[in-house]
């Protein structure tokens, strides 16, 4: 049996050559949200497991102070922009209180396919909140209610005893569970959309949407009010 050492300070050794179709302007969408339906379908067309999942970078003034950045699931991308869902109360929750403004990233590594937004996050609505909340899981709303998330835990035990409590609080609510009050969504409204393609000798294309007024961003959908912008890989 041939075995073969590992050594994460050798990480150099990991490395992967990019070989795709370049990414020109004269095939680019006419929005972004035209471009990332299309390289969105393709992610899922290829098999990639959670092709939703996106990397969230939120900066905010209070405890911890500085840039967190963590994976969430996104429920849909429309033409308004980016939705995911989450405890209010966390750690991202309370950053984006502080400071609405993000860095959100899918990262599709089996296509060499990157998309970047920087973007502005508003709460959603109570009503949105409750129609998606209404379609998640009964174990997964009961999870909501049962963890504060972020917060420490002595151990594992004590998360589990929270969820039972709460399984046993809503055994008789088999229709519907309440939405948490520290429970609700966030919409992503992009001013910027860069979409990155890796290429050979690491001279990726990257193609970037901005948005020509920033303080008032176009819908994904629209033809008019972006900019695009090539960048040096």
């Amino acid at each position: 049996m041939v075995t073969h050492e590992r050594s994460s300070a050798d990480m150099a050794r990991y490395r992967v050559g990019y070989e795709a179709e370049p990414l020109r302007e004269s095939e680019l969408a006419a929005n972004p949200l035209a471009q990332f339906d299309a390289w969105f379908d393709e992610a899922v067309m290829a098999g990639l497991p959670e092709p939703n999942a996106i990397h969230l970078a939120t900066c905010g003034t209070g405890d911890p102070v500085g840039p967190t950045l963590r994976a969430v699931l996104a429920k849909s991308v429309t033409a308004d922009g980016i939705r995911f869902f989450t405890n209010t109360e966390s750690t991202k929750g309370r950053q984006l209180a502080q400071n609405p403004a993000v860095a959100a990233s899918f990262t599709w590594f089996p296509v060499h396919r990157q998309i970047h937004f920087l973007a502005t996050a508003q709460p959603l609505p109570r009503s949105e909140v409750a129609a998606y909340y209404a379609t998640r899981p009964r174990e997964a709303q009961i999870g909501a209610w049962a963890s504060r998330q972020s917060t420490v835990l002595t151990d594992r035990t004590d998360l589990q005893q929270r969820y039972d409590h709460f399984a046993h609080e809503f055994a008789d609510q088999q229709d519907a569970i309440n939405v948490p009050p520290y429970w609700g969504g966030y919409l992503l409204r992009p001013h910027s959309v860069e979409f990155w393609q890796g290429q050979p000798s690491r001279l990726h294309d990257r193609l970037r949407f901005v948005a020509q007024q920033l303080a008032d961003p176009p819908l994904l959908s629209a033809s008019e009010g972006w900019k695009v912008e090539r960048l040096s890989p």
